[in-house]
């Protein structure tokens, strides 16, 4: 893990998530997640927390990448991710488990940055093997 200012691409990312943040849909758990994910050709998808009343819902990082996915996107540099409670401000929020595993799946090296916020000035950037080490591999 390594600390930085939120400047230049990393900030465009993390501003493209507290922006698909505010399209949360999450009435049961009142917490709002969004992700930014950077594309290999400069590209950003991005996606929001979906909860349901089964409680069979969906993160913000698993609804990005099965975004671009669909639209044939399968390589990728880079995700910003931000959450909290509705109506406070964006926090630190990193990826629950079922999500580093979905990351591990289509993540080869540790070039891939995991943007965390910390502030409006900083954030914390992860690579994918310091938040899951010895994790099962994709394809």
């Amino acid at each position: 893990m390594r600390e930085e200012k939120t400047s230049g691409k990393k900030k465009e990312l993390m501003d493209a998530a507290i922006k698909a943040r505010e399209k949360a849909y999450c009435p049961y758990s009142c917490f709002a997640v969004g992700a930014a994910l950077r594309c290999s050709d400069g590209s950003i998808v991005t996606g929001c927390n979906v909860e349901n009343a089964a409680f069979l819902s969906m993160c913000a990082e698993r609804n990005a990448i099965g975004k671009a996915i669909s639209e044939g996107k399968t390589q990728f540099e880079a995700i910003a991710v931000v959450g909290a409670r509705q109506g406070e401000p964006v926090g630190y929020c990193p990826p629950c488990g079922a999500c580093r595993q979905v990351l591990a799946e289509f993540i080869r090296d540790d070039d891939f940055e995991i943007i965390l916020y910390e502030s409006e000035e900083a954030c914390k950037v992860f690579s994918l093997s310091e938040l899951l080490p010895e994790s099962f591999g994709g394809l």
